[in-house]
């Protein structure tokens, strides 16, 4: 087996919980971390042990002995986290969402492209094994053709003004933290709609506290979403077709079953792992770069593209601006 070299940009909470599950990976060397601090580096690489460390993004991006990058700082900071990263000639795992509006997502997708860097927005919902498991009996048909899709995705607040959650220049909001997951499933299972209306309520800041989302699509069917930065919902799915329901439990971002409705009977099916779930995105990379893709089939260019632009739509409808957070 091909060892991949792992290298992490960035050392907050969703860095430390992707380098837990990278040993879970077969394959992957945890070669080297990146920090614009060479103490926070350190630290981190002493207590996750990974092999050096880097006190700026450079030194990562310019490190020979690492294959794979995957950017976790805050997204307001993607873009240029990911740029240091191509333009290093490293391939790319970038924590969702890719950047903060379309512009910026497809730039470094050309960018990739035109290097022929892999690159891959770290959207772990699609590698889920229970997910990957519904999306395969959806298109095969179990539950009939598909009617509706419900999602919500609430945290409890409130949060202090000062929470990056509520500052518009870190991309703060319900919509990018959150609401990124319930279109995400909309999209995996519905694609593109044709239509999308929103409303939320936003924050002295700007930034959207509770958003809701309605997706509608030529075949009729329709997806229902909402978000929150300011009360704890459900976290769960359900998706409805003309045979049956599908329906992921509490956490439907990272599900270990769900349960299936049809002929009046409820099956559920269990589809337990180790870890927290991260180490199927770094398997997925890795898989990828052993076979010379160029992108994921899980999450391609095009659903992140998709998923952006029906989020810059999204924004515009409820007057959400980042203003100059965008390059």
């Amino acid at each position: 087996m091909t060892t991949m070299r792992w290298g992490i940009l960035g050392t907050g909470g969703i860095a430390a919980t992707f380098a837990s599950d990278l040993p879970l990976v077969p394959g992957a060397e945890l070669a080297a971390v990146g920090s614009r601090t060479p103490e926070a580096a350190a630290a981190f690489a002493e207590r996750h042990g990974f092999a050096r460390a880097h006190g700026s993004w450079a030194e990562l991006a310019a490190d020979p002995d690492v294959d794979v990058v995957y950017v976790a700082t805050p997204h307001a900071y993607h873009h240029a986290g990911v740029m240091a990263c191509l333009e290093g000639g490293k391939a790319v795992l970038c924590e969702k969402p890719m950047t903060l509006e379309l512009a910026t997502s497809a730039q470094l997708i050309q960018e990739a492209r035109t290097r022929g860097l892999f690159l891959m927005e770290a959207m772990w919902m699609r590698c889920n094994p229970a997910v990957r498991r519904v999306q395969e009996l959806v298109r095969d048909g179990a539950i009939g053709d598909v009617v509706t899709v419900h999602a919500d995705f609430g945290l409890q607040g409130p949060f202090e003004a000062t929470h990056r959650l509520r500052d518009p220049a870190l991309g703060g909001g319900a919509l990018l933290d959150l609401g990124v997951y319930p279109i995400h499933l909309a999209h995996l299972l519905l694609g593109t709609p044709a239509t999308v209306q929103s409303w939320a309520r936003l924050t002295p800041e700007g930034v959207d506290e509770t958003t809701g989302m309605l997706l509608g699509y030529e075949s009729g069917a329709v997806a229902a979403l909402t978000c929150s930065i300011s009360g704890a919902s459900r976290n769960a799915a359900s998706i409805t077709g003309t045979l049956g329901r599908i329906d992921l439990p509490e956490g439907f971002f990272m599900p270990q079953s769900f349960v299936l409705h049809r002929d009046g009977k409820a099956e559920t099916v269990e589809v337990p792992f180790e870890g927290r779930g991260y180490q199927f995105e770094a398997i997925e990379v890795q898989r990828c770069l052993a076979e010379g893709l160029p992108e994921s089939p899980l999450v391609p260019h095009m659903a992140t593209l998709d998923v952006m632009t029906m989020m810059d739509t999204i924004r515009a409808e409820v007057g959400v601006d980042y203003g100059n957070s965008l390059t």
